[in-house]
């Protein structure tokens, strides 16, 4: 049975990611597991990274925050989204 992932092609959405990742621990994994992710410096999947990133503090703070991670944007957040 599998106790290694390796994700080499970055997903926009994390959720797919971590939905891999999960499938390895499942009931009944008794080896430690590792994931590794395949990233090169300065390229798109570099930015998919960083983008899965924030994706994730704003879901972390749609959770923590009762529904309103507009508290945690900065002004740049905003640029970036909207390409400004």
């Amino acid at each position: 049975a599998a106790d290694i992932v390796i994700h080499a092609d970055p997903w926009w959405n994390p959720m797919v990611e971590d939905q891999a990742t999960d499938r390895v621990h499942r009931i009944g994994q008794e080896k430690q597991v590792m994931v590794y992710k395949l990233i090169t410096i300065g390229t798109v999947e570099e930015k998919l990274i960083k983008l899965q990133a924030r994706k994730r503090a704003v879901f972390d703070a749609v959770i923590q925050n009762n529904g309103n991670p507009v508290e945690n944007f900065t002004w740049e957040d905003i640029q970036e989204l909207f390409g400004i």
